[in-house]
């Protein structure tokens, strides 16, 4: 398996947090050769973004079973039930909202990922694919979610 960053984040973010994401105003630099690539992309007006989380961690003994964001009021739930950065594989996937976009940079709003994250794919958002008809999630999702974005 290859895998190459196309680009990297910059935000004023330079440390994780659990909440805020939602007026974060982010760019995403690509490389050069990649800037054709976006040529259409500015019709849609969410992107979901798929970065690799270069400083998260993975320890099973601390990370595969927990709490999310390790708070006391949310139950234990493994880690595929949870969108938490401590992964077996650090991948993030943020659908943002698409603020503009000038040659090799798209702007963002609302994108969950730290300064100098690399980037390994954008794609448009399409609500047939991506935004099921009445999904179902458990409540602690939406006490947890309550200040994320």
């Amino acid at each position: 398996m290859k895998i190459e960053p196309i680009g990297t984040v910059h935000s004023a973010v330079k440390e994780g947090v659990d909440e805020n994401w939602g007026q974060v105003v982010s760019e995403i630099h690509l490389l050069p050769e990649y800037a054709d690539g976006l040529i259409g992309l500015r019709e849609f007006s969410h992107i979901l973004v798929v970065y690799y989380m270069d400083r998260s961690t993975f320890d099973a003994a601390g990370d595969l079973v927990r709490r999310p964001q390790g708070r006391s009021n949310m139950p234990d739930i493994g880690i595929f039930a949870q969108r938490a950065k401590h992964r077996p594989n650090p991948i993030g996937i943020t659908c943002a909202k698409l603020v503009d976009i000038e040659g090799a940079v798209i702007r963002v709003q609302g994108l969950d990922a730290i300064d100098h994250t690399p980037v390994l794919d954008v794609k448009p958002h399409f609500p047939v694919f991506d935004s099921p008809a009445n999904p179902q999630v458990p409540a602690w999702v939406n006490k947890l979610m309550a200040k994320y974005f």
